[in-house]
């Protein structure tokens, strides 16, 4: 039992045994909750939403920094509960969110799908807290394998098959992960989850990189987030949002902080989701891109390496999660009451929802950097970041970045769902109104956290990894930021009419594994088919059929010869002996007297005569 105890984290290692002699693993209250959930009944069902998620912060809240959970497991000792500074506020967001997001789905009568998120934020904890790599492994697979249902349980075709692509791309980034592990403990014989050598990092290093890469949305490893996330549930979309991309975020941080590679590809993330979010007519799919946008300044930050850039990711990751999960909260709750979430198709709808208005506007202009929000003193640190460390074109791109974020997310996602022209149907409009109570509590708390963060910044300064001594709120950093806010909502409304929405698809680097899937199907189909089917012909003409007409004359030679023979012996045997058994049947001592007197009989007569 103390075995299994320690499996999950329960009993603290050695050094930490005397101290606390027990250790709970955050993971562990989820894992059990999303079991229990379905067996409830229905009335008991929201009131257990509503404590575990609370009784997880809690225990986040409640933890002491050490190491934890030791396991021997086979020649590895597996590390469950490594607790630092940067494992605390990756955990402490990853819990806030899950009761956020817990409570934004709180009617939804399907128990499985809450279970299916509690797993995946179970999945992203554990591999915050994972000190080792096959403990990271195990967690990372479990978050992509519970993810893929809040996928699959919009129950549209879509979805479907969005679900398959992105249960493969993460499977193949799963082998690429544990492939980069083994290699990398055949040459250092070690499994402890911790810094690599960015200076020359190994094969085994790269690969690891690949699998920390793909999770976080970096192209050409990024098309299966907006593809994936505008097809799955209103509040699935919401638990997607925050955990698979920030906690691989936290894992470039303890592995490969100061990658100079990293910086670049952060940049070319920032912008890339920009751009595609200009072409998207879908608003989560719009949100999805800029998730990608803003999980390229993270990257960048952790390229840098600095203590100022590993503070500014942090913190933006932090940020990040609550305004994002607050924007897809808003369009979510669009596509649950109208059932709609492209811009085409929806417009005018203040007059429906102006609380859902309200809230999503926090969301962007949390994101846009705007002052007084959260994104204006977590954003600005990776910026500034890069100044200090003479990267004046990082710096320069990432702040274009977000003059693109504002025109997009800020401006675009409210004024074409909110204002504009009047895109509904009459059933659309008929259906739009303010969503549940549960809904709108979630919206509130987050966006009041949005504005929270931004005014107070010793609430988030305070949880960094490193002493934070940047100050955001400077006449020249507010004098700067307005100016590029407002000039770029200039723009937006000097170009309203080009940068309305047109029902299109766009084409990603999706396109390539898509149509490389199906060009593997007809391949399937077509060639192998063929010659699969050639070569049972051939087997059949040039193999069976020889050998079956073989097995036919070895057979009539069986019946007619060997047979024939053997049963013509046993018949002859079996004569013999019924006549044996007949003569049997008188007394033997007459049988016998008489044979002898013939035979004496005949020797009498033989002597007389010769």
């Amino acid at each position: 039992m103390s075995d299994l105890m320690a499996l999950f984290g329960l009993v603290a290692s050695a050094p930490e045994a005397a101290v606390s002699g027990f250790w709970l693993h955050p993971s562990l209250l989820l894992l059990v909750g999303a079991v229990v959930l379905p067996l409830l009944p229905a009335r008991l069902r929201p009131a257990w939403m509503v404590l575990v998620p609370v009784l997880t912060f809690a225990r986040i809240v409640a933890l002491a920094k050490g190491s934890f959970g030791a396991v021997s497991f086979l020649q590895f000792t597996l590390e469950f509960g490594r607790v630092d500074a940067l494992s605390l506020v990756f955990a402490y967001i990853m819990g806030l969110m899950c009761i956020l997001g817990t409570l934004y789905g709180l009617h939804v009568k399907r128990a499985v799908e809450t279970s299916a998120a509690w797993i995946y934020v179970a999945g992203s904890i554990g591999a915050i807290f994972a000190g080792d790599l096959l403990t990271l492994f195990l967690f990372w697979e479990v978050m992509a394998l519970s993810s893929v249902f809040l996928i699959w349980f919009r129950g549209r075709a879509e979805s479907l098959s969005a679900g398959y692509r992105y249960l493969l791309v993460h499977m193949a980034g799963g082998v690429a992960l544990l492939a980069g592990i083994m290699l990398h403990y055949r040459a250092t014989g070690s499994m402890a989850f911790a810094g690599f050598d960015v200076t020359h990092p190994s094969v085994a290093a790269y690969l690891i990189l690949v699998g920390f890469l793909l999770n976080a949305a970096v192209p050409p490893f990024h098309a299966w987030l907006p593809d994936a996330y505008g097809e799955a549930t209103f509040n699935g979309s919401v638990f997607l949002c925050a955990f698979t991309t920030k906690t691989a975020v936290y894992a470039l941080i303890r592995g490969f902080a100061g990658l100079e590679i990293l910086v670049p590809l952060g940049v070319i993330m920032a912008l890339y989701g920009v751009v595609y979010a200009v072409l998207e007519n879908d608003s989560r799919r719009l949100l999805a891109y800029h998730i990608v946008s803003q999980v390229g300044y993270m990257v960048a930050g952790v390229g840098l390496g600095t203590q100022l850039a590993i503070n500014g990711a942090c913190a933006h990751a932090f940020a990040h999660i609550l305004y994002k999960g607050l924007l897809f909260m808003g369009c979510g709750s669009v596509l649950f009451m109208t059932g709609k979430s492209k811009f085409t198709e929806l417009g005018g709808l203040y007059q429906k929802m102006p609380w859902t208005f309200l809230f999503t506007l926090v969301g962007g202009l949390s994101i846009s950097a705007f002052p007084l929000f959260s994104g204006f003193v977590s954003k600005s640190m990776i910026v500034q970041a890069g100044f200090e460390d003479h990267k004046l074109w990082m710096a320069f791109l990432l702040m274009l970045a977000s003059a693109g974020t504002f025109l997009h997310t800020g401006l675009k996602v409210p004024y074409f769902i909110w204002f504009g022209k009047n895109h509904c149907s009459k059933e659309t409009w008929e259906r739009a109104a303010e969503p549940t109570w549960n809904m709108l509590a979630a919206m509130a708390l987050t966006a009041f956290l949005c504005i929270f963060i931004g005014c107070y910044t010793p609430y988030l300064y305070l949880m960094l990894p490193y002493p934070v001594e940047y100050h955001p709120y400077t006449s020249y950093h507010i004098s700067e930021t307005l100016q590029i806010l407002l000039f770029t909502a200039l723009g937006f409304f000097l170009l309203l009419k080009k940068l309305t929405p047109e029902a299109k698809i766009s084409f990603d680097l999706d396109w390539f594994y898509r149509k490389g899937g199906r060009a593997f199907l007809w391949i399937a189909r077509r060639p192998v088919q063929w010659i699969d089917e050639g070569v049972g012909e051939l087997y059949r003409v040039a193999g069976l059929i020889p050998l079956m007409l073989t097995a036919r004359w070895s057979a009539v030679f069986d019946n007619r010869i060997i047979d024939g023979a053997v049963d013509g012996l046993a018949t002859t045997i079996r004569s013999v002996g019924s006549r044996l058994r007949g003569a049997q049947r008188g007394a033997l001592q007459e049988n016998l007297t008489v044979a002898f007197g013939v035979a004496a009989a005949l020797v009498l007569i033989f002597v007389w005569f010769f």
